[in-house]
């Protein structure tokens, strides 16, 4: 507060006495102006946009505003004469702080530091400090005027600058372009991943990467999607420097100016060649056959379900093929499956030839080929007319031979054709091929059938009786037949084991009803199994009848239990388990088996070993040869029935069963006529040599119980 002055106090103007000449001063007046000045001031200090404080010589605050206050997050009365500068700074500025009240002796010089604010609640704050002292009335330092700047905003500006810059320098690839396309700025990234330094592209345009994969259009989109939304972010592809693809997860953002106006492209992009390279190689693994390269059958089922959608929405109409070698197995057996693997990869060409480009050829295992045809004729009539056309010009490209190595080979293929039906889905359209498939290859091979629904009817069947036969070995439902062999005398001297199936309500099932069946679905492995058993154990039943000991019983095994690994181990199970002489056991083998056994012969030798016989059924009717039979090692041949039924009347039947007779006795074989069905046939089977005989002149087959009874003449001889 200012005071009016003492009297004597000499201002250097002469004091005007009361009643003199010059006019009296109101002091009152005066005080309250200064006072007014004052708080004004006080105010504008207060107000300022900056930090401000006196501190005396020691640093302690003489004079705060209240933007520093504000900052500090203080009452003025709680730091004015209490608190000095360097209680609210952190350590490090502290010691920036010290150093500079060790310079006071300089004192006019004007000091501009960066300091860091410990603020009440514990935040950091960052500030300038511009410093400069004064001295009082002897010259010595008295105090310190700063002013304060809130540096927050500029240190963020540094560190967006530091991040931008680590950001540019990145693993992305980063381009930089005027509004007109040209290149600016690279990165060290955009070098390695083009392969093109900063100083070549500089003043190019981007399209010096283009690949040319894209079209016009494609550009043509970005780009608008650019102008329209400010960014564009998508896959793309674009060539490096030596002429690689480089595959790229690109990013175009526009930057503008304060008008508006697009000043900069910025792209950013991301090598993800190596992820599309994965992601192509597991969808091909997924979705197409390694070998052919052809789709396998759940893209094919994906293809038929979009096809039979197409069809009903355009009215059109189209076909299901299913292909199937023939005889490809022959192949595999005599040559290997390195060269069945080229005829099935020369086979999937062929297909592809064969039908138009938009029709979809796909294999779904082994030999078995699908071909899908679309937009045919909606007509059913003219559709079936176009889809055997093509299956006619299928067969004719497969027909052609094979040439693996020097040799030639002839497979063909049998073909069964489903026309898309309304209501039917991709799964059944493909079995009802698959079944006409099969109707084609029963009817010789090499030829075309088309799916009927007698044939589904015959599906509806065997579905039924496969489920029956699943069931049949836990429901006891199987039993054993013999049909005895007799020699030159009509004495039984073996039988031949057959199996029978007594269905509760079909009754007894014919084997030609479900023997095939149960070899195309790998349940005669199990049902074999249980025939050896059982014909094991009535061999050992057999030991205690007097008529029934010196009996040798044969029984047939399929290509498919001998093919199983642990075919040896069962059979010495078997053996071991039933404890019969082995040498009465007969395993019955045909020609066509050793071509599907790569090692039936090195089995049989291994049981040979143990005892047991072997007999060469059907001998005549396969397509082994003279000279690998004396590498088998058989007991017995089996003339074939077929062969035996046309005695008489045939003459070169007659010339093949004389000639097998020949070779058995040469080979010191027993030699075993099977089909007898009258005198005449015996007479002349032992007129030509033969001296064992089975047929139903004799007896056919019968339980076992009848058999039995059929040995008791034998006893009583």
């Amino acid at each position: 507060m200012w005071t009016a002055p003492d009297p004597g106090f000499e201002t250097g103007i002469p004091p005007v006495e009361p009643g003199g000449l010059g006019p009296a001063i109101d002091w009152a007046q005066v005080e309250q102006s200064i006072d007014a000045l004052a708080a004004e001031v006080h105010a504008l200090y207060d107000a300022a946009p900056f930090g401000s404080h006196i501190l005396d010589a020691q640093g302690t605050y003489l004079e705060i505003n209240a933007r520093e206050l504000s900052w500090l997050g203080y009452r003025r009365e709680e730091i004015v004469g209490k608190k000095k500068l360097s209680d609210f700074l952190s350590a490090a500025s502290q010691i920036v702080l010290q150093k500079y009240l060790a310079a006071w002796s300089q004192r006019s010089v004007l000091v501009d530091l960066e300091l860091e604010l410990v603020r009440r609640d514990g935040s950091r704050m960052p500030v300038g400090l511009n410093s400069a002292g004064f001295a009082d009335g002897s010259g010595q330092s008295a105090a310190r005027r700063g002013v304060m700047f809130d540096l927050r905003d500029h240190q963020q500006q540094k560190i967006d600058v530091l991040v931008a810059n680590a950001a540019f320098d990145s693993v992305s690839g980063m381009c930089i372009t005027d509004s007109e396309h040209v290149i600016q700025h690279v990165n060290q990234a955009f070098t390695d991943l083009t392969g093109y330094s900063a100083q070549e592209v500089i003043g190019q345009t981007p399209r010096l990467l283009s690949s040319g994969h894209h079209d016009a259009t494609f550009y043509q989109h970005l780009w608008q999607t650019v102008h329209e939304q400010g960014r564009w972010q998508g896959e793309i592809w674009n060539k490096r420097k030596d002429g690689s693809f480089i595959i790229e997860w690109l990013s175009i953002t526009a930057v503008f100016d304060a008008a508006g106006k697009v000043s900069n492209y910025i792209g950013s992009f991301l090598d993800i060649t190596g992820v599309k390279t994965s992601e192509a190689e597991l969808f091909r693994l997924a979705y197409y056959d390694p070998l052919t390269q052809l789709p396998n059958r759940r893209l094919l089922l994906d293809r038929l379900t979009q096809a039979l959608a197409g069809a009903r929405r355009n009215g059109q109409s189209g076909a299901v093929l299913f292909v199937d070698l023939d005889h490809f197995k022959t192949i595999n057996d005599t040559c290997g499956h390195a060269a069945g693997d080229v005829v099935l990869v020369e086979t999937a060409r062929r297909l592809r030839t064969a039908v138009r480009a938009a029709d979809s050829v796909a294999r779904l295992g082994g030999d078995e080929f699908v071909v899908l045809l679309e937009n045919l004729h909606p007509e059913a009539g003219a559709a079936l007319a176009e889809a055997e056309r093509v299956a006619d010009k299928i067969l004719l490209a497969l027909g052609r031979a094979y040439l693996l190595g020097a040799q030639e080979f002839h497979c063909g293929a049998s073909i069964g054709i489903e026309l898309f039906v309304e209501g039917t889905c991709a799964a059944d359209l493909i079995q009802h091929a698959d079944l006409a498939m099969y109707h084609a290859k029963a009817g010789g091979r090499r030829q075309v059938r088309v799916f009927d629904a007698a044939m589904q009817v015959q599906l509806i069947g065997r579905t039924a009786l496969e489920n029956d036969l699943r069931h049949a070995l836990e429901r006891q439902q199987f039993e054993l037949y013999f049909q005895p062999q007799v020699d030159l005398q009509g004495q039984i001297v073996a039988a031949e084991a057959l199996l029978r199936w007594r269905h509760p309500e079909r009754g007894l099932v014919a084997p030609a009803e479900f023997i095939a069946l149960a070899e195309d679905t790998a349940l005669i492995v199990s049902i074999g199994l249980w025939v050896l058993q059982a014909a094991c154990a009535q061999l050992k039943a057999r030991e205690a009848m007097p008529q029934a000991r010196h009996l040798q019983l044969a029984v047939n095994v399929s290509a498919r239990q001998y093919r199983q690994d642990d075919f040896l181990s069962t059979m010495r199970q078997v053996l071991r388990c039933s404890a019969i002489d082995p040498g009465k056991l007969v395993l019955e083998v045909t020609e066509s088996m050793m071509l599907d056994v790569p090692d039936a012969i090195g089995k049989m030798t291994a049981l040979k070993a143990l005892g047991v016989r072997f007999s060469m059924d059907d001998f005549g009717t396969g397509y082994s040869s003279l000279a690998s039979l004396t590498l088998l090692p058989l007991s017995e041949l089996k003339i074939d029935q077929s062969f035996v039924r046309k005695l008489g009347t045939n003459p070169h039947d007659a010339i093949i069963v004389r000639a097998t007779i020949a070779l058995g006795q040469s080979l010191g074989l027993e030699v075993i006529a099977e089909g007898v069905e009258t005198q005449q046939q015996r007479d002349m089977l032992a007129h030509k040599g033969c001296q064992r005989y089975q047929g139903y002149f004799f007896s056919k087959p019968v339980p076992v119980a009848e058999f039995d009874a059929l040995l008791q003449p034998l006893a009583s001889c």
